[in-house]
């Protein structure tokens, strides 16, 4: 898909990896709408980006939310190309102390959120023949760190659903593609459930060097462009396709 003129939603755009992406997409000539609960920071980069940035609050895990903001970018700009699903939270605990309550605020974020998203922008997307959806996973789903078995599995449900809709929305002219970044320089860890201090010294004990958020955001561009079934930052010693 060309992007110049593309319009681009973006979930978690307030800061991270989704401002990133929304700047770099506005960059190389989109509309660009912002979703992200943190209205200031979205309202900020909506001004930076300038009359082709759109900001709409909204919590992702909230339906109606949702289906308004869809409405909206719809409104503004008569289309949606593009969907990068990137809100997200981590969840740092061992098995036996996993809150299930912090569990399925995950997985209402982390999967369902998606899934949501999706349903909302399919009918735009069928309706111009033509859409990309992006779901932005994680690395550590191919690996097997003690303490982030919720984080990961909520990850790894969300390729097995991304790969599923693939399979059917192709025939209407849709590609859904599948994002695996690294440890990113984000707010991530310190916004996460169960026990930041822990998420920390797994970080540091994993070798890998923390990558910018914008790295990330080039190789979402580049999944939006090419279509591929996904793309990753990961090394190729933790399974990905990186070489050290």
């Amino acid at each position: 898909m060309d992007i110049d003129g593309a319009t681009v939603l973006v979930t978690g755009a307030s800061s991270g990896i989704g401002a990133a992406t929304a700047r770099a997409a506005s960059r190389a000539g989109a509309r660009v709408v912002l979703l992200a609960r943190r209205e200031e920071r979205i309202r900020r980069l909506a001004e930076e980006l300038g009359e082709e940035a759109l900001a709409v609050p909204c919590d992702v895990t909230d339906r109606t939310q949702v289906e308004k903001a869809v409405r909206d970018a719809v409104e503004k700009f008569g289309r949606i190309d593009v969907l990068v699903n990137n809100a997200g939270q981590g969840l740092q605990a061992t098995v036996d102390a996993i809150d299930p309550d912090d569990f399925r605020a995950l997985l209402e974020l982390n999967l369902v959120a998606p899934l949501v998203a999706m349903q909302t922008v399919l009918p735009v997307m069928r309706q111009q023949g033509a859409g990309a959806i992006i779901n932005v996973s994680s690395g550590i789903t191919w690996s097997t760190l003690p303490g982030s078995g919720a984080y990961a599995a909520s990850k790894a449900a969300l390729q097995k659903l991304s790969a599923i809709a693939r399979a059917e929305v192709a025939e209407a002219g849709i590609v859904v593609s599948l994002m695996y970044p690294s440890i990113t320089e984000t707010e991530f860890v310190g916004a996460l459930r169960g026990s930041v201090e822990d998420a920390l010294k797994m970080e540091a004990s994993s070798g890998l060097r923390p990558q910018p958020p914008e790295d990330v955001a080039d190789a979402i561009l580049g999944l939006i462009r090419s279509g591929a079934e996904q793309a990753d930052l990961v090394p190729e010693e933790f399974g990905g396709t990186v070489k050290s």
